[in-house]
């Protein structure tokens, strides 16, 4: 255990950062879900409401710096592409 005040500081402030990044990270996951299991279900409509609902969730996290930029750029990248697939076929 710490035995310095900077020390406690820190742990109480990496908790804080911990819960709050927990938040962020669960958020982006639950939209990212919703969004596959449209796809999953092959509704097209239903796919692309998620999309952009979970696009702008994925760079809020990614501005916030939970997750890098590229890898918000990869998700989003990805989603999409399983989105329009589905719209095409």
């Amino acid at each position: 255990m710490a035995n310095h005040p900077s020390a406690w500081k820190r742990i109480r402030q990496t908790e804080k950062r911990t819960m709050r990044n927990k938040f962020y990270r669960t958020r982006m996951k639950t939209f990212i879900k919703r969004v596959r299991q449209a796809v999953k279900e092959k509704d097209a409509e239903q796919a692309t409401a998620h999309l952009l609902a979970a696009q702008a969730i994925i760079a809020k996290t990614a501005s916030k710096g939970v997750i890098h930029k590229r890898t918000a750029a990869r998700k989003i990248s990805r989603l999409t592409r399983q989105v329009n697939a589905l719209k095409s076929s």
